[in-house]
């Protein structure tokens, strides 16, 4: 009946900066009346959009209305991608703010830039180069599950740079 179709890609580009590009294609095998398109035949996209460095494309919505969900993506320009994105994404874009179907791409925007800017360390050390200085740090999964546990054995066979690491602990608050 229905047919979802997201599609993430990351690049790295020249300028030793990231792109991650999300689209979102929905479908259905029926045909569906809309009060704005008119009749779409089975395979048309209800929902045919893109986000591409927060430039958004939005080649197929269900109503014209939703274009004006392109503007306030805007507002994620400068926003990072780390712990609490998902609550940045809602304050920012949340409710009658923003466009559900973006957002939905934005959420899991942060975990194929993860994917991207890890698999460059693999390639990179492959290739014989250094990797990105970027991934120096520990990166945001270590720690924050059972196979990530920095003393466990996962971290020692593939992240060996960081096996028995304890990450600085936030200052005290003077009283």
């Amino acid at each position: 009946m229905h047919m979802r179709r997201v599609t993430f890609r990351g690049y790295q580009r020249e300028d030793g900066l990231w792109d991650i590009e999300a689209a979102i294609v929905d479908v259905k095998t029926y045909v569906l009346k809309t009060p704005d398109r008119g009749t779409l035949r089975p395979g048309t996209p209800v929902h045919d959009m893109t986000i591409s460095e927060i430039v958004t494309s939005m080649a197929s919505t269900q109503f014209s209305e939703c274009l004006q969900a392109q503007d306030p993506m805007q507002k994620m320009v400068g926003c990072t991608m780390r712990s609490g994105w998902r609550h940045t994404i809602e304050k920012n874009l949340g409710g009658i703010r923003g466009c559900a179907h973006l957002r939905e791409l934005l959420f899991d925007m942060a975990t194929v830039a993860y994917q991207t800017i890890s698999g460059i360390s693999r390639t990179s050390e492959q290739a014989g180069r250094p990797a990105s200085s970027i991934l120096r740090t520990a990166a945001y999964h270590l720690g924050k599950w059972m196979s990530w546990d920095f003393n466990g054995p996962v971290v020692k066979r593939h992240e060996p740079e960081f096996f028995g690491w304890q990450p600085l602990k936030k200052a005290a608050k003077p009283a």
